[in-house]
């Protein structure tokens, strides 16, 4: 797990200035000038009066511009081919759900090309007398070169056993961070030894993007066509914002200033989409219940995280049917604000990556138009100069349960649905199984297939933490962890009554 999360680094910079300059072109929203101002960007994040980041100027405004087309919601432009910066933004110049899949994309130009797996002798070898790292070695692969431990990668088996000997810790495991990151193994080379994403097998959940040191890897946004939403005349824009919010925009910013504040960019309502996760934590009791305990059911697995369902659905098509057919919290809060307003677009914000691909996912009608992260929205902000602390709504959210907004942490979900149970089915035992990060998830359903979890509602995460660690927060992982927990034990009502009215499933 990359310890960087949460850290002001170099690439959260370029980040948040890149997605605050698209937010100001949405906000400006001048058509004629429109490609003139795209194309000043990347002039005005990188000049000579800017921090160095990369060796050259040329090479860190190329990957701006990538970075760039990415948050417009455009694909990297090929290396082979000559794409202008500004093609595809005319299309893209709208205020619908729009962006072109795939959803994360390495940007060549910024990739490293780190070595996958090596173990490499450092200067720190003393040339000891005992030499251990070679008495280990299954391979011979280590030999005394000029009085040093050297290995001959030719012979090495990667086994690692001469980095665990050794005294000194002179032995680096060199290793390639998002590859490291990525549990279902989507991350390959291409001919030049960069990474490249296999969309066959990526489910979104970004992990690999925070990890990279060099901020090579990016998902795309919505945020321009959000923003120029928010400017048209007569829009009806509401916001349903996931129970993360907790602490990601500032010590001591509470729901009602969050909820003044996007009042101020524009949206007309805010609702908690904890809401949602009562609705789907009252519904999946039931269902368990009714089908896990009867023995109709093997083991019922949760639905919300978008990246652990695709995961199942790709790499473990025949336990489909185990896989909770509940609207997702997104979902069921999206369709209870369209009943109520029906003309209204509604916008989720929060943590994740995978949800902006559930949100245009066919199959199941989302009512999400736009999906912004926390990330994304602090970017909004920065561009109208919105300073949260300067805003205060008279009312906070209150249409939510703790039960609801326990799900943003790893293991609050199958909480959530326990606690609902036990409530309204006193005599019923409850077996749980939680897996957290893609690594331990696809473990646990290996698990499940092979028929040791039977009788278990399973809950995955994609993230390690669960969506308070999701690639769109802004804030360190523990930190996030700590704000929930607090928010969460002062909710008014602990867990939703037993006949919480249901949304329907179209």
């Amino acid at each position: 797990m990359s310890n960087m999360r949460g850290l002001d680094t170099q690439v959260r910079a370029i980040r948040r200035r890149v997605f605050k300059e698209v937010a100001k072109l949405g906000f400006e929203a001048n058509s004629e000038t429109l490609l003139e101002d795209m194309e000043a960007i990347p002039y005005e994040i990188v000049n000579d009066d800017t921090v160095k980041y990369r060796e050259s100027t040329y090479r860190s405004r190329a990957i701006v511009r990538e970075r760039l087309r990415l948050a417009m919601g455009l694909s990297l432009r090929p290396e082979d081919k000559p794409v202008h910066l500004t093609a595809g933004v005319q299309e893209s110049n709208i205020s619908e759900k729009y962006y072109e899949p795939p959803l994360m994309q390495v940007i060549p130009s910024a990739c490293e090309s780190c070595e996958e797996n090596k173990y490499e002798v450092s200067n720190m070898c003393k040339g000891c007398l005992a030499h251990p790292c070679s008495e280990v070695c299954p391979k011979g692969a280590i030999s005394m070169v000029n009085g040093k431990s050297y290995i001959d990668q030719e012979k090495c088996i990667k086994c690692g056993k001469c980095k665990a000997v050794c005294p000194y810790d002179a032995i680096a495991k060199k290793e390639r961070p998002c590859k490291n990151a990525c549990g279902v193994g989507a991350i390959v080379s291409d001919k030049y030894g960069r990474a490249y994403i296999d969309t066959e097998k990526c489910v979104s959940c970004g992990m690999c993007m925070v990890s990279c040191p060099f901020g090579a890897i990016s998902d795309k946004s919505q945020i321009f066509q959000l923003t120029r939403a928010l400017q048209e005349e007569g829009s009806e824009i509401i916001a349903e914002i996931a129970p993360a919010f907790v602490g990601q925009f500032g010590e001591n910013i509470n729901p009602r200033n969050i909820k003044a504040a996007l009042i101020e960019l524009g949206f007309k309502g805010v609702h908690e989409v904890a809401l949602g996760a009562d609705i789907g934590a009252v519904a999946e009791a039931h269902h368990y219940v009714e089908k896990v305990v009867t023995g109709e059911l093997p083991f019922l697995l949760t639905s919300c995280c978008p990246s652990w369902a695709m995961l199942a659905k790709k790499f473990f098509p025949d336990l489909i049917d185990q896989i909770s057919q509940e609207l997702t919290p997104m979902v069921a809060t999206a369709r209870s604000i369209k009943k109520e307003h029906p003309n209204a677009k509604v916008v989720f914000i929060g943590p994740c990556a995978a949800k902006k691909l559930e949100a245009s996912r066919r199959s199941v009608r989302s009512d999400v138009d736009f999906v912004v992260t926390f990330e994304e929205l602090q970017a909004m902000f920065d561009a109208k100069e919105i300073d949260l602390s300067q805003y205060e709504a008279e009312s906070s959210f209150h249409d939510a349960t703790g039960a609801g907004r326990g799900y943003a942490c790893a293991g609050g979900v199958a909480e959530a649905i326990e606690k609902c149970i036990n409530e309204y089915y006193p005599d019923v035992e409850v077996s749980i199984e939680h897996a957290e990060g893609l690594a331990e998830c696809k473990k646990t359903l290996t698990l499940a297939k092979a028929g040791r979890l039977n009788g278990c509602l399973i809950e995955g995460m994609g993230c390690p933490g669960g969506c308070i660690a999701g690639a769109g927060t802004n804030i360190p992982v523990l930190k996030a962890k700590k704000d929930l927990a607090a928010y969460v034990k002062n909710s008014t009502t602990p867990i939703p009554p037993k006949e919480l009215e249901e949304i329907e499933l179209e």
